[in-house]
């Protein structure tokens, strides 16, 4: 299996440091408002990723953190805490908007098909261990106290920018939007570990600490949580584009100061989702969630498949004419799939050579464009149904498309449509007295409850079989 590795920026061969075992983790929301589903892009691909390990056979622990504390709106330690802002604007308590909106989340989830991580850790459950790992950085030399807060000392690295080469004067205050000056700093890089109150004396949620009493900064949150149940080695993080710097770039430097060794081998990173206007945000245009798009008509599973369609390191542009072109090509498919009769046994041979071509595309740094391509090879490769089906169930292990279950739903629908209802009893009832009729050869009682069937909209169909009947 071939992945981009963002640290490398080359594609390598994926080899867990422990044979058949995959410790992930995932960066997970800051939860002070709904994803919107630029947020969700990255969380299903990531989650193709995880099922695909598994799929091959590998262990995988896959943990997650819930940002309830810490996160700035600029992800350069300025502006106000994202979680205050929330309560703020709804007036509840910042725990009260927390537990909201991490439902919310999971709620989504549930309805995109992302798999729950095995591990999922609040941030504001960690506080002891946030605590414990910034004073040894303070002890080693790699963190200092300025104006009360505590501080992340750059300078100290060999390297900071490990995932793109800044140069200084584009990080300068001024230059580059979203970084002001910050008097307390040493260096410009330099990140806060842990907020007192001569930050923001107003924070709701704060804890007694060596440094004073207050709550951690952002960044050391995802090291700490992931150090905490996955320990000193990572195979894999994963995260959007965003993430990259500095909260990526920011949790190397914190881990390897604070363990003495590489952290996470393979950084994976899953690209922008924008709109035609730009990049997709909870505060510009039209606020996109996935509730907003079932408002619409648009299917979740229809989402994930607009997803599927492009790869993962490639922006994607969101726009309704390419969700309804998605959604016309799921219904085709789901109704291809539905065509499908078991029809005898599974032929091995042509099994594992449909299944090769989808293994080699998700081999391929998760192409799931040709993975999804996969599926239509499948319909029109020459075995039988029963291959076809055998082969849908088991690429959508991974997929999760949720074509099986539309099926369901579509043959449960026309079934329904075929049977009458309990309001159109009274039709069946006419058809079989009109059937009594003509068999008593009163064919004057039989025209005449055809009439009267006619006068109320519906029309009979004599067949061979019977007498059905239509609604005009």
């Amino acid at each position: 299996m071939q992945i981009y590795n963002s640290l490398t920026r080359t594609k390598e061969e994926f080899r867990p440091i422990e044979e058949g075992k995959v410790k992930m983790y995932t960066c997970g929301p800051t939860v002070y408002h709904f994803a919107h589903i630029g947020n969700l892009r990255s969380y299903i691909m990531e989650d193709v990723l995880d099922r695909y390990l598994r799929y091959a056979g590998y262990e995988v622990t896959r943990v997650m953190n819930i940002t309830d504390v810490g996160h700035l709106t600029s992800d350069a330690d300025t502006g106000e805490d994202k979680m205050l802002k929330g309560a703020r604007r709804e007036h509840k308590t910042v725990l009260e908007i927390a537990r909201f909106y991490t439902d919310a989340f999971f709620e989504d989830c549930r309805k995109l098909r992302i798999r729950t991580p095995d591990v999922v850790q609040p941030a504001t459950g960690c506080i002891d261990d946030f605590i414990k790992v910034i004073t040894s950085l303070l002890e080693k030399g790699y963190a200092y106290t300025a104006g009360g807060n505590v501080y992340f000392d750059t300078s100290k690295l060999e390297k900071y920018y490990v995932f793109n080469d800044f140069e200084e004067e584009d990080l300068a205050v001024g230059v580059r939007e979203g970084v002001e000056g910050d008097e307390n700093k040493r260096n410009k890089a330099d990140f806060v570990l842990w907020f007192t109150k001569s930050k923001f004396d107003a924070q709701e949620l704060k804890w007694d600490s060596p440094f004073g009493i207050g709550y951690p900064g952002w960044h050391i949150e995802c090291s700490c949580i992931s150090m905490k149940y996955l320990g000193e080695y990572l195979d894999i993080h994963c995260g959007g584009i965003d993430n990259a710097f500095p909260h990526h770039t920011n949790e190397i430097a914190q881990s390897e100061a604070y363990i003495g060794h590489p952290w996470c081998h393979y950084w994976f990173h899953v690209h922008h989702l924008n709109t035609t206007s730009g990049k997709m945000s909870k505060s510009s245009g039209e606020f996109l969630t996935v509730s907003l798009l079932e408002s619409k008509g648009y299917a979740p599973e229809v989402y994930r498949f607009f997803c599927m369609q492009s790869h993962y390191r490639k922006s994607l542009v969101f726009s309704y004419e390419g969700l309804d072109n998605a959604k016309a090509a799921y219904q085709k498919l789901v109704a291809r799939v539905a065509s499908l009769k078991a029809d005898g046994e599974v032929d091995r041979r042509a099994f594992e050579d449909l299944k090769a071509g989808f293994t080699s595309a998700l081999d391929n740094d998760m192409n799931t464009s040709l993975a999804v391509t996969a599926y239509y090879d499948v319909l029109k490769a020459g075995t039988n149904d029963s291959t076809k089906l055998a082969l849908i169930e088991d690429f959508e292990q991974v997929m999760q498309l949720g074509l099986l279950d539309a099926v369901k739903a579509l043959r449960e629908e026309e079934k329904a449509k075929a049977e009458p209802s309990e309001d159109d009893r009274w039709i069946l009832d006419l058809i079989a007295a009109r059937a009594e009729a003509k068999k008593a050869k009163n064919y004057a009682e039989a025209d005449r409850i055809r009439g009267e069937l006619s006068e109320k909209g519906i029309i009979l169909v004599d067949t061979k079989e019977g007498t059905t009947y239509k609604k005009a």
